[in-house]
């Protein structure tokens, strides 16, 4: 699952299908995978715009 977030993170455009089989091949379901892709994509989105707009930031 980590690699698979990794991937996402990194280019997402790289994610196939095999990718998706390697995740079922170990336990998740097509729901899973679902909310794993939506959870850690969420947390790319939310930490950008944070770095964008210098929250956090001294």
């Amino acid at each position: 699952m980590l690699d698979y977030v990794a991937q996402l993170t990194r280019d997402a455009t790289q994610i196939g299908r095999h990718d998706h089989e390697s995740l079922r091949a170990v336990g998740f379901d097509d729901r899973a995978i679902l909310q794993i892709t939506l959870i850690a994509s969420w947390f790319n989105y939310i930490n950008r715009v944070a770095d964008a707009l210098g929250v956090g930031r001294d």
